[in-house]
This record gives C-alpha cells, structure tokens and sequence, in this order.
C-alpha cells in the first residue's frame, strides 16, 4: 500500500467493513445477498442456456484450478501472507472458490468483485467475494478517484479503489463496468428459445394418422359405423379394430424435421463462443480445423485466459503488495504451463531438446511431473557434447578430464 491507500484504509473503520458482511452472518432466512452469484436474469439464462452454462463453468474452474503462486525474482516464496490468502482467505472459503465465484460473476454480470479487510499495518487479512449487482464504480467529484458503493440492507457503503478487486469484461468509454456477455446475447438468446419452444410444440403435437379408403359400394351407415369405430380406435389409442371388407386403413407417416432446429442451434453456439472469445469446439463444433489438442489448447491459452488471468495477476499484485514489495521483485503469478504440457510424446522431446541445450535440469523436467529432485548433478545445466556440465572448459572435453597434448608443451 502506498501514503494515500494507507491514509484510506485508517479513516475507513473497520466496522464499516463489517457491516457489510453483518446480514451474510445474522440472516437465518439465508437471504442475504453476501456470496450470491447467480441471480435476476443471468440466473435465468445460466439455468436455462446449457451451452452459456458449459462456457461459464469451463472458464471460472479451469481458472480456479490453476496453480497460483507467489514469487520473488522468478523464485517461488510461501510465507504467513500466502498460506493465508490459499487457504484461509476468508472463514467460509478457500482462494480457489473465491476465484471461481468472481470467474462467473465476471462472465455473468460483466464484472467480478472482491473486498479486502486490512490490520491496523495495512497488510491483508481478509478477501470476501460481493454480489456485482450491489456495487457501482463511482468517481470522487474533487480528486477524481475511483471509489466502489456497496449497497446491504438500504444503506450504502463507500470504498476506495485500492480495498477493492475487480475483474471485468470490457468497457465502454467513460465506463468503469464491464459490460455483460449474458446482455450481449439476448438477441440470441430469445431467438434461440424461440425456436425451441416451436420446435418441442411440433414434436408434442405431432401424432399419426391414417387414410381409411372404402369401396363405393358401401352404404352410409355402415361408412359411419366404420369411421365411428376407427375414431374409437385413435382416441383410446390403440385396442382392437375390427377391419371390415371393403374398407383398407393405410398409415400415414408423419416425420420431425429437425434441420431448422439444428441449423438455429449451430449459429447460438457460434455467436456464444464468439462473445465469450473461446473456441467453437468446445461447444461440441467440428475441431477439423486443428491438428491436436495441443493445438487447441495453445489457442485456448493464448486468445482466452491470457487476458483474464492478466487481469487478475494485475489486481493482486497491485493491492495486495505493497510498493516496496513490489520493487523487491515480489509478484503473484498463476501457472498456465500445465495446460500447454501436451502428451507424453510431446513433453517427451520437449525436455529432450531442453535438457540437451542446456537450458533446463533435470530436477527442473522433475519438478515440473511432480517427480521429487535429486539434487547435486541433477540441478546442474549440461550441454550436449554429448553432455558435460556447462561450467566445465571445453578443453577439458572428450579427453577424459586431461589436457591435450599440445597443451601441455
């Protein structure tokens, strides 16, 4: 924290903080809004749209399921404030189901966010998720600084930006929310629904039916006796029937086209992989068009949660790090390198050309499979030639540790 957040976090009470969380503690109706994600009409569509719901929970677990680490000049550290923040965030939760609820209030509402509670030395003690719907960014009139109103129970709360984590989607000009995907979609949405409910109206009104053909020479009350029966017969839905001679009943068959139904489905699911920036196949599109799922993945990384986990390294790293910290070369960073690790073929030459040019260890191909090291030569970098270690002086190689002998003339 630098002066300024310092002097924020003394003149905001602790009290105040706490109540907001008062109704999430006290309401025995489990009412409160404290911890809700899903709710108005992203709860709607999310229960009702499977494929939002599988784009959502794709990007909040796989989010929350990566390795999130905090290092000093690239060297991994764990002390009091990171087993803290991994495990006891707040009472109720762990940082991975944090993450998860912000993810999914971000590809909901448009925007994730999270209150830090400091001690009296400004150091983090506690992160509790907020409903976005409660919070509205505000900009102070004389000093032009972003603050965040909280509503609970009728009253409103004010905080200054740097007690809040926000992850968004993108904004408008002038606009410090992001704007929501599931409002983006509407259109879409609608239609789709539309064609839905149409669709399951054809299928439920969909019955057989059947040509009765009879001889001219039938009288009209045995014609009516005939049609009388055959009615019968349809309206209880099968029995016995009677086929008299003369009269043929001949089935008429009757099919569900589903073309249409597919061809709406197919342009949804375009338009939502579209708007949240995944790639179609992970909505069941044809994946002809990548030649592995190492592939895949490189895109997924790359054009997807790069830029959201960007922003959430961003956030941390600038609330909850002080200055000096951040000068010594502290940073929070999650692990994306296991997503892009491929299979074992891959990996397999992966660390080949790695360990053989010299710039990886065997204990670091180790660590990385969750192998324990080995230590002494293991944590050494050797070079193919065929591999000595990299410090060792190249006259001293292929000649068994012995100078040649020119050089000892």
């Amino acid at each position: 924290m630098n002066i300024f957040q310092r002097a924020v976090n003394r003149i905001t009470p602790k009290f105040v903080k706490q109540a907001v969380l008062e109704g999430g503690t006290n309401d025995n109706r489990f009412s409160s809004w404290l911890g809700k994600t899903f709710f108005g009409f992203e709860n709607g569509t999310l229960e009702t749209n499977e494929n939002i719901f599988s784009i959502v929970s794709r990007l909040s677990n796989t989010l929350s399921s990566l390795p999130f680490k905090k290092y000093k000049k690239y060297d991994q550290q764990f002390d009091e404030q990171m087993d803290r923040l991994i495990y006891y965030p707040n009472s109720n939760q762990t940082l991975d189901s944090i993450l998860n609820v912000m993810e999914v209030s971000r590809n909901t509402n448009g925007n994730g966010y999270a209150l830090i509670f400091r001690d009296v030395r400004g150091a983090f003690e506690k992160l509790v998720p907020l409903v976005p719907i409660n919070v509205e960014p505000v900009i102070e009139g004389n000093s032009g600084e972003l603050w965040y109103q909280v509503r609970n129970g009728g009253k409103n709360f004010f905080f200054h930006n740097s007690d809040i984590i926000h992850v968004r989607h993108i904004t408008g000009s002038g606009n410090w929310k992001g704007i929501s995907p599931i409002a983006v979609l509407k259109g879409s949405n609608d239609f789709d629904k539309a064609v839905r409910e149409f669709s399951l109206k054809e299928m439920m009104s969909l019955r057989d039916s059947f040509i009765l053909t009879y001889q001219s020479n039938i009288d009209e009350k045995k014609r009516d006796a005939v049609v009388e029966d055959f009615r019968r017969f349809y309206e209880e839905n099968g029995g016995v029937l009677f086929q008299e001679p003369g009269v043929e009943i001949d089935k008429m068959d009757r099919k569900f086209v589903a073309g249409d139904m597919q061809i709406a489905e197919s342009v949804t699911r375009d338009r939502i992989a579209n708007v949240y920036n995944v790639p179609g196949v992970f909505l069941n599109k044809g994946s002809e068009s990548f030649s592995s799922n190492e592939q895949l993945m490189q895109l997924f990384v790359n054009m997807t949660l790069a830029p959201i986990v960007k922003q959430y390294e961003r956030e941390f790293n600038k609330k909850l790090l002080t200055s000096k910290e951040r000068v010594q070369g502290f940073y929070f960073k999650f692990n994306l390198n296991a997503l892009l690790r491929g299979d074992s073929t891959s990996r397999q030459q992966f660390y080949h050309g790695a360990l053989r040019d010299g710039w990886m260890s065997r204990d670091e191909v180790r660590r990385l499979e969750e192998l324990p090291p080995r230590g002494n030569q293991a944590d050494e970098l050797w070079i193919s030639g065929d591999m000595y270690p990299l410090e060792m002086d190249p006259i001293l190689r292929k000649s068994g540790g012995k100078p040649d002998s020119k050089d000892e003339i």
